[in-house]
């Protein structure tokens, strides 16, 4: 089965807001206080740095289906989904979304490696 042909996408969603000030109290928050950070997909594959992590960027680069990856505030402006939790994952398909990584499945994650294979594991069941 082709991902591609099929007219999905995984849409990931920070628990975080978009913008510059967010980006620069959010970085400062990580660097302090790593253990009180509420979006383990920032600290998964940005870690404490600003930029998204290499080995992260080649992962979802190189997978079968695109990736999208947006802030509390620009998914909520783009998509109507209810009851929404961050960080999480979506599965668009054509004009209908569902849930693909949950918040708590997300939060579970602690290395970059487990939030590749989480993906990898995801993807094999649609």
């Amino acid at each position: 089965m082709n991902i591609l042909s099929e007219n999905k996408k995984i849409v990931f969603i920070y628990n975080a807001e978009s913008g510059l000030m967010n980006a620069v109290k959010d970085y400062f928050h990580k660097k302090r206080s790593p253990e009180t950070y509420q979006c383990n997909l920032c600290m998964q594959t940005f870690g404490g740095g600003i930029s998204m992590k290499k080995d992260w960027k080649n992962y979802v680069n190189n997978l079968d289906i695109p990736v999208e990856f947006l802030h509390i505030d620009e998914f909520e402006k783009k998509f109507d989904v209810k009851d929404a939790k961050y960080p999480s994952a979506y599965l668009k398909n054509g004009s209908n979304m569902k849930l693909f990584i949950t918040r708590d499945e997300m939060n579970k994650v602690e290395s970059l490696d487990e939030m590749k294979e989480l993906v990898t594991k995801k993807l094999k069941a649609i």
